[in-house]
């Protein structure tokens, strides 16, 4: 071939989804070298797995695979969203409601303590609550991993191997190994297939006969094993929490089955498989519980494996990968890239901290998080819990469960900005699915009307306070909720599901409408009792106390309720009466204040802080995910935001410095945004030991708080996405938060609200292109950057001109219709 034809054909396949105008641009770029997407959107090791967090996540939203690529023995780790223990429990105590009055008394006379002890004993939920993170054998549960998938390699040589390579392909979804033993070359290729709905496993040898393996299952408990014809079978059922003598908790089932395209032996034992002589296998692994479907599940893994098995594996690769590129491609990122971006991730990782630039690997870890949303949810299905899809143990930290005071939240953030909007629905339907229990929750705890959650969630609607008041009295998560299901309207527009979703603002908003009280003190309307999550303070007596009346981001979560149900309601023309009422408890509550060392006050009082550089930075929601404090409309709330980011510091658990990677790109401070970013791509595991440091990135990539948790993960995504455009203030900002490390690169298909589909390109910094392309109809508004003296706009590939006012352009758009601006 020539490779002029293959470069222009590579021009051609990577391009296809930019806009018209970038192609030219774009395309001299590609062949100058600068895009080099075939590697960059991939990582590679030199070798097997040694730890759980070296190996591959793979993931369909539902099936979820983890393969150590192991030469003698291979593990192959496996996930089911909705494995999970434990069953709906009686959570309501009749006895909180007859205590809250005098709790209420206590906190407004400066009692803190003594309210919280009293919460200790009156204010929690009945029973054991999440048992204190370890639900595996309560009624709480846990999310808990399926089993494993063994597989021991027979080899007919003791020649040593050579040429190892172990890759996760985030452009296909499909982890690989490949090495030589001898002169026989070995390939291998897993993936859960997008479009079969089952795990696959391709084994292939060079040489004939070369290939030889025996197969197994294993599990910790509760489980059972049989050979059922040319399949391997696991089955059973988890733990209740209710009755300990026998299991009534979910059913389960794997279904492991072995095709040999090319010949060979397979032969089935007491509880393995065994191929021989084989140089191709095919292993299909089909699992279920009965979550879904309490009677067909058992149909489902059956079916799935009869309806692959009749395709070759080159057409269960092709349909595996169309269906997840329809997801995966819709956004490219390009930052360049430099010495560093061939070589094996654990060394990139390494070097990035010796300030080896690798911006590459910035675009990698973006689309990394994109890879990790997608592989963890899907329509119809379970949001992605602190692990996502993936777990590895039956007592997953803190249950492997929804936490609502960010964690949650957090791992949705990516959900719209980068093009995943219907990924964000699984949430939003978990969400709708608390509501009954949230009114029982609100009706028992509080004698309000409407819906509350607290900081615990699970798959059996737990709504109840938490068993320790220090954290679990926290009461605005489905206040914050309530924002993601509006923050997709904003992308979308779409009135029907505005219609749909509306009803469940506002009971949340009705909640708080009948809950806050006022504070005798200043006469605000406050949350009592209420925390600023998991931080405490020490009162003048000296005793440290979590409990207290209202706090800033309880404040600013309400606010935001309020704004929105009022803006919904409007657009609905719905409850006009209840507008006003909404106006009025606004009106009264304490405005975000800065207190007198400059920096925003994390409750409405003065409390010393216990805990400086504490992770959580509640009393900053209102910069992110919130939009109240901006550099714009906000300054002076913006630089005391800042200030109180200079005093929490920097270093923190993985997902905190995530966080903070949005707080800084929306102070527009691309340097230190970026600081963050390499803060958490620091290793967390020691150099030649399975030592755990602190928070920062396994080798695979994924977050360590520790242990690993995938919000940060996800937030960082949206962080990079957030340095590079904004449009929470009503205006589409491209670059807001450009590093120094960036100077020449380009995205497209990223989105902002209103509507729209957005690409850039940049070099030296300066914004050279910008496109808007509109998905539903709309004005959009575009902030320009300073240089935009000799701008240019075609509209639909034709010039236009259209007015500059005070540095905005107000754009029109149809359906469909598309701007460029070239500076």
């Amino acid at each position: 071939m020539n490779p002029m034809n293959r470069i222009c054909d590579l021009c051609y396949r990577r391009l296809h989804n930019f806009p018209i105008f970038f192609m030219l641009s774009l395309f001299v770029s590609c062949h100058s070298g600068i895009i080099k997407q075939e590697n960059t959107l991939s990582y590679y090791f030199n070798q097997p797995a040694q730890i759980w967090e070296e190996t591959f996540p793979l993931g369909n939203g539902r099936v979820g695979l983890m393969p150590d690529g192991g030469v003698e023995q291979e593990r192959i780790l496996l996930n089911e969203i909705s494995m999970w223990s434990g069953s709906k429990q009686e959570t309501d105590n009749p006895y909180a409601y007859w205590y809250l009055s005098r709790i209420r008394q206590l906190l407004f006379e400066g009692r803190n303590d003594e309210a919280q002890a009293l919460m200790y004993q009156t204010f929690v939920c009945k029973g054991a609550g999440s048992a204190l993170g370890d639900g595996a054998n309560a009624p709480y549960g846990s999310y808990q991993l399926v089993g494993h998938l063994l597989l021991d390699y027979h080899y007919n040589t003791q020649e040593p191997i050579t040429d190892y390579r172990r890759t996760l392909h985030l452009n296909e979804a499909i982890a690989s190994v490949s090495f030589k033993k001898g002169s026989t070359s070995y390939q291998r290729e897993v993936f859960t297939s997008f479009s079969g709905d089952l795990g696959v496993v391709y084994l292939t040898a060079d040489d004939e006969k070369a290939l030889s393996f025996t197969l197994g299952l294993n599990r910790p408990e509760h489980y059972t094993f049989a050979i059922e014809g040319r399949d391997l079978i696991m089955k059973g059922r988890l733990p209740d929490g209710v009755d300990t003598l026998e299991m009534k908790g979910t059913q389960y089932g794997v279904r492991v089955r072995v095709v040999l395209p090319k010949g060979g032996t397979l032969t089935p034992l007491d509880s393995t498989l065994t191929v021989a002589n084989a140089s191709e296998a095919v292993i299909l692994i089909s699992m279920a519980t009965d979550y879904f479907d309490k009677e067909g599940y058992k149909e489902q893994i059956v079916g799935l494996l009869a309806s692959a098995e009749q395709k070759e594996y080159s057409a269960l690769k092709k349909e595996h990968i169309a269906v997840y590129n329809n997801y995966f491609s819709r956004v490219g990122l390009d930052l360049g890239r430099s010495s560093t971006s061939d070589l094996p991730i654990d060394q990139r990782l390494k070097l990035v901290q010796q300030d080896e630039n690798d911006p590459a690997l910035a675009a990698l870890y973006f689309q990394f998080g994109r890879y990790l949303l997608i592989s963890s949810t899907r329509e119809g299905l379970l949001p992605p819990n602190l692990q996502g899809l993936w777990c590895n143990t039956i007592h997953t930290p803190w249950n492997g469960d929804y936490h609502l005071n960010i964690n949650l939240q957090m791992n949705l953030w990516p959900a719209e900005v980068t093009n995943l909007s219907e990924l964000h629905l699984p949430l939003i339907e978990w969400t709708k699915q608390q509501v009954r229990s949230g009114e029982q929750t609100a009706k028992v705890f509080y004698n309000a009307r409407g819906w509350v959650t607290h900081i615990l969630g699970n798959v059996w609607e737990f709504t109840a306070p938490g068993e320790h008041p220090s954290w679990g009295a926290t009461n605005t998560s489905a206040a914050w909720l309530c924002q993601h299901l509006y923050q997709h309207y904003l992308y979308t527009m779409n009135k029907a599901y505005l219609e749909e979703v509306y009803p469940v603002m506002k009971g949340a908003a009705l909640f708080f409408v009948d809950m806050l009280v006022t504070d005798p003190r200043n006469g605000y309307l406050v949350t009592a009792p209420t925390t600023s999550p998991e931080n405490g303070f020490r009162m003048a007596n000296g005793n440290v106390v979590h409990v207290c009346a209202g706090s800033t981001m309880d404040n600013q979560i309400i606010r935001e309720l309020f704004a929105n149900t009022i803006e919904a309601a409007g657009i609905l023309g719905v409850d006009s009466a209840f507008v006003e009422e909404l106006e009025n408890k606004k009106a009264k509550l304490m405005p975000t204040t800065i207190g007198k060392d400059g920096r925003i006050m994390e409750w409405l009082e003065p409390f010393e802080e216990v805990e400086p550089t504490h992770r959580h930075v509640s009393h900053l929601y209102g910069l992110y995910p919130g939009d109240e404090i901006s550099t714009e409309s906000t300054p002076n709330l913006a630089e005391a935001a800042r200030k109180s980011l200079m005093a929490r510091g920097d270093k923190s658990t993985g997902w905190s410095m995530a966080w903070k990677i949005n707080f800084w790109a929306r102070l527009k401070d691309g340097n230190h945004a970026y600081k963050l970013l390499k803060d958490l791509l620091q290793p967390c595991v020691e150099e030649g030991t399975t030592n755990v440091t602190g928070g920062g990135t396994f080798p695979n990539l994924f977050c360590a708080h520790p242990p690993f948790q995938i919000d940060g993960n996800f937030g960082s995504c949206a962080g990079i996405a957030e340095m590079l455009v904004q449009s929470q203030n009503g205006y589409i900002d491209f670059l807001p938060a450009l590093p120094d490390h960036w100077g020449s690169g380009h995205f497209n298909g990223l989105k902002v609200r209103g509507g729209g589909e957005v690409s850039a390109r940049w070099v030296n910094s300066q914004l050279k292109e910008a496109t808007i392309k509109a998905t539903v109809p709309g004005q959009f508004n575009i902030k320009l950057p300073e240089h935009s003296k000799n701008l240019s706009v075609r509209k639909n590939q034709k010039p236009v001109s259209l007015p500059v006012i005070d540095g905005f352009l107000h754009i029109p758009l149809l359906d469909g219709e598309e701007v460029l601006l070239q500076f």
